[in-house]
Parts: structure tokens; sequence; C-alpha cells
């Protein structure tokens, strides 16, 4: 033990940093400890999640302010050794740095949250973890059509909140509008065409109505937007070959698919009790004249 004191003795920056790191391990230990026991003592998976991702916040803090102080005065020339070592880590680990900071923008601004849909980076999905580094997300789309999941967990730097543009899907407004094409043919009751289609949509989406009128009051009065229509509007356009209704409508962000579903179903079902009055229409074409085809035969001996 003698000569292991005075050789740290003759070594004080060795010492010093042996006992930095010593400090570094009991700190990270006790948060770990004290990220188990809150994990098996609280039953809320929300306030379970906030409590872990509060605790990895403070032990940054905290080696942070133990790494500031412990090296203050006791290394010559300390503000130009952090200035070079700042410099120096700004540009090697500017990615790190940037997905540092984005996290806290994150958390602070609260630009999305676990559970939400977004698309960032050209990249769709519910937010499924959010840590000091990675947003990771459950993605939808690429080979699947719609708003399905594909399978596939991906991992986002949280510098690219800084890169570009973030698309929130829930935030303030979880309602999102829809529109689908519905060819009429010529010649087919107009009138009773429109009266299905607007009952049909008024029926099944009365309920998104409702919700999205109230929750769009909110956003009026949160940001400088005018009112909007939330009710289910038609427009009509006549075409070479069908008369085509859009219909335009409000829905809620997760059910898009099965909505338009249940909507074309019903409708196709209201035009086919019509008998007739009401036909669907398809792709025609309409040939003018067959060219005639000159042929001759040549006789083989």
């Amino acid at each position: 033990m003698d000569s292991i004191q005075n050789w740290l003795i003759d070594h004080p920056t060795t010492y010093l940093v042996v006992k930095y790191l010593g400090w570094v391990i009991v700190v990270v230990m006790s948060l770990n400890l004290l990220r188990r026991l809150l994990r098996r003592s609280i039953q809320d998976p929300n306030v379970r999640y906030k409590s872990q991702k509060g605790i990895e916040v403070l032990g940054y803090i905290l080696l942070f302010f133990l790494t500031a102080s412990y090296f203050t005065g006791d290394i010559k020339d300390f503000t130009l050794a952090i200035g070079l070592l700042t410099a120096g880590i700004t540009i090697t680990l500017q990615e790190l740095i940037l997905s540092l900071a984005g996290s806290m923008y994150i958390f602070f601004v609260k630009v999305y949250s676990p559970g939400d849909r977004i698309e960032i980076n050209g990249i769709k999905g519910d937010v499924i973890d959010i840590d000091s580094i990675y947003t990771t997300m459950m993605e939808i789309g690429e080979w699947v059509s719609s708003d399905n999941y594909s399978g596939r967990i991906v991992k986002l730097s949280n510098a690219f909140v800084f890169k570009g543009p973030i698309y929130n899907y829930s935030k303030d407004f979880p309602f999102i509008w829809d529109e689908f094409n519905l060819p009429i043919r010529y010649g087919s009751d107009v009138e009773e065409a429109k009266a299905i289609v607007i009952k049909v949509a008024s029926e099944i989406l009365s309920g998104y109505v409702e919700q999205s009128r109230n929750k769009w009051k909110d956003v009026v009065n949160k940001y400088y937007i005018e009112d909007a229509q939330v009710d289910p509007s038609l427009a009509i356009t006549l075409t070479d070959n069908w008369i085509e209704f859009n219909l335009r409508y409000i829905v809620d962000y997760r059910k898009r698919r099965s909505t338009k579903h249940l909507l074309h179903d019903t409708i196709a079902d209201a035009v086919i009790k019509t008998e007739g009055k009401v036909i669907l229409a398809s792709s025609t074409m309409e040939i003018i004249r067959i060219p005639t085809l000159k042929t001759q035969a040549t006789n083989h001996e």
C-alpha cells in the first residue's frame, strides 16, 4: 500500500484521473440502481418511461458538473485546456453533439413524444422511444400499402430535428383530411348518386366530425390559422369518360385505411340497390375504324 501511495504521490495527474473515474463509476452505478428501483415500483408505463428518461438526463447533468468542478483549479491553464478540448470534441463528435442537442430540443419544445406518428427525413412511423441519441420508430409504408406497419424498427439520430421538416400526424390535431374519387357513368341519376355519397359519408364520419370540430377550435386559438370545414364535402368533375365524384372528409389518422374501405363498401352496396339508376363507370375504348389488312398468299412447290 505504501508503494502504491508513493507512486500516486509521484504521479498526481494519474491519481487525479483515477479518482475521477472512481467517482464516475459511483454516480453511474447509483443512477442504474435508482432506475431499477423505479422500474419495479412504478406500474404506470407512461410514468415509468418518463421517470427513466428523467434519470438519464439527470445522469448527464451530474457527470457534467462533476467533471467541471473536479478539474477546475487542479490543472494549469484550465481555460486553455478546456477550449482546446471543446474545439476537438466539436469537430470530431459533431453528429453526437447535435444528437444530444436534438434530444434536449425534443424534450423541452415537445416536437414529438412517444406514441406520436411522424415523418422525418423521409421516414414515416410511430415513435416508440426517445433517448439521448436516437429516436426509435416503428416504420409505416415502404413496400406495404397505406398506413400499415412494415415491421422494421428504425433508429434515427436526434440531429435530424435540425436538418429538415418534421411532419406530426397526432400533435394538437390528431385528424387528417383524406379523399377518394368515384366514377359515375353518364346517364345515371346524378342527384341520386350525390344523395347516396353524402348520406353514407355523414353516417360513417359523424363521430370524427364532432371530435375534430372541438379539436380544431383549440388549433385556431393556439395558432394563426383560419377556420376550416370538417364536414364531408363533395365536388363533381365532368371527364371524357365519366362523371367524377370527389369526396373529401376528415378522419382519425390511425383509421384512414379502414375508414376508406368502409366508405367504398357501403357506397357500392347502396349503388347496387338503385337497380341501375346509378351505375359505376369504368374505362372504355371506342374503336372508330378497323384498318384493312392486305395479305398475299404464296404458293410453294
